[in-house]
C-alpha cells in the first residue's frame, strides 16, 4: 500500500537548463493601487491539496484573494518536480517547493527566487515504531533504515547518526520507493527517514501502530523552511505578487484566530478533504505556518547553504541574494 503522502524532496537527478549569465540585483515591487477587476494568478502546489496548503485554500474559500483583486487558480501537479520548472518557464506565476531543493535549483541556474514561506519549520523526520527496538538514535546501529530519495535524506540521516556517535556505515540503507510507512509497518526496515511528522505519524497512529519521531533540527541539522513560495525573477515587480501575500497573511491569521471556521472552509474546498487523517494533520500543521509569509530569515538560508555545500550536495554557493528575497 502506498503512503497517502508521497511528497518528498526530489533533490537528486536535478538536470535543469542553467542560466548562463549572472543574475543582477533583484528589484523590489512598488506599491500600486488595486485594479478595477480581479486579475488571474496561477499557483502550482507541491502535491495534491492537503492541510499543508491551508492558507492558500482558506484565502480562496473565504474570499481573501478576491478582496485582493485576484482570481487565483491552485494547480496540483502530477509530478512534484514540476512546479519550480513551471515557474522558470513562466507557465505559472507562483509555485510551492522546498527550501533544500531551492538551493540546488539556484546552483542549476533556474531563474526562480524565494518570495515567501508557507511552512516555517522542517516536517521531515526519522521515524520508528514506538513499540519497536529503536528508543534512541544510537539503537540504529546494525539496523535497516528505509529512504525514498538518495541525496538529501541520506545526508540528514548521516548528520543525525553522527549526533549519536554513529555513521552511515553503521546502518543498512534500503530504498523503499516512497512506501515509508508500509515498509516500517511490515517490519522490512527498523526506521525510515523522510517521513513527514504531521502526516505519517498520524497515519501510523490511525493504523494502531504508533510511531516515535526524531527531528533533524534537534540532531545536528540546521533548521530550514519546509515549504516556500517561488516565482520567476522577472515577476518580482509584478503587483499581483504583493497582493497575493496580503491575502495569504490574512488567511494565516484567520486560521490561528478561528481554527474551526477555517477547517470548515478548507474541508468545503473538496469533499475528499474531510478525513480523520487530514483533521489530525491540520491540528499538527497549524502552528507551523508562517504568520509573516513574506518575512525572511536570511541567516537561516545562508546557514543551510553552507550545510549543503559541506555535504557536497551543492558544488558551489550561489550568492543568497540572487535567489532569496523579502517583499516586505
Amino acid at each position: 500500500m502506498r503512503s497517502p503522502i508521497t511528497r518528498r524532496l526530489f533533490l537528486t537527478g536535478v538536470s535543469l537548463a542553467a542560466a548562463a549569465a549572472a543574475t543582477p540585483a533583484l528589484a523590489q515591487p512598488a506599491l500600486t493601487q488595486k485594479p478595477a477587476a480581479p486579475e488571474a494568478l496561477s499557483v502550482a502546489l507541491d502535491w495534491f491539496v492537503n492541510p499543508d496548503h491551508a492558507p492558500l485554500v482558506v484565502a480562496k474559500q473565504m474570499g481573501f484573494f478576491q478582496d485582493a483583486m485576484l482570481d487565483v487558480t491552485l494547480i496540483a501537479p502530477a509530478d512534484p518536480n514540476a512546479p519550480p520548472k513551471l515557474v522558470a518557464a513562466k507557465e505559472v506565476d507562483i509555485a510551492l517547493t522546498y527550501q533544500p531543493q531551492l538551493h540546488l535549483l539556484a546552483e542549476a541556474g533556474l531563474p526562480i527566487v524565494r518570495v515567501g514561506t508557507l511552512v516555517a519549520t522542517p516536517l521531515n523526520a526519522l521515524v520508528a515504531l514506538k513499540n519497536g527496538p529503536i528508543k534512541q538514535i544510537a539503537d540504529l546501529k546494525g539496523r535497516k533504515v528505509g529512504y525514498s530519495i538518495s541525496g538529501f535524506e541520506e545526508a540528514i540521516l548521516g548528520t543525525m547518526l553522527q549526533s549519536a556517535g554513529l555513521t552511515l556505515k553503521d546502518v543498512t540503507l534500503v530504498n523503499v520507493n516512497f512506501s515509508l510507512s508500509p515498509a516500517l509497518l511490515a517490519k522490512q526496515v527498523d526506521a525510515v527517514i523522510g517521513a513527514f511528522r504531521n502526516f505519517e505519524l498520524n497515519q501510523m497512529d490511525l493504523e494502531k501502530h504508533p510511531g516515535i519521531a526524531f527531528f533533524p533540527e534537534e540532531h545536528g541539522v540546521p533548521a530550514y523552511d519546509e515549504l516556500i513560495y517561488v516565482t520567476h525573477q522577472q515577476r518580482l515587480t509584478d503587483p499581483r505578487i504583493r497582493r497575493f501575500f496580503e491575502a495569504i497573511e490574512r488567511a494565516s491569521l484567520f486560521i490561528v484566530n478561528h481554527p474551526k471556521e477555517a477547517w470548515a472552509a478548507f474541508a468545503r474546498y473538496d469533499k475528499g478533504l474531510d478525513t480523520e487523517l487530514n483533521r489530525r494533520a491540520w491540528r499538527d500543521t497549524l502552528p507551523r505556518f508562517a504568520m509573516r509569509p513574506q518575512a525572511l530569515d536570511r541567516v537561516r538560508y545562508v546557514r543551510f547553504a553552507d550545510y549543503l555545500f559541506k555535504l557536497n550536495l551543492i558544488g558551489r554557493q550561489v550568492p543568497i541574494d540572487r535567489y532569496v528575497v523579502s517583499l516586505n
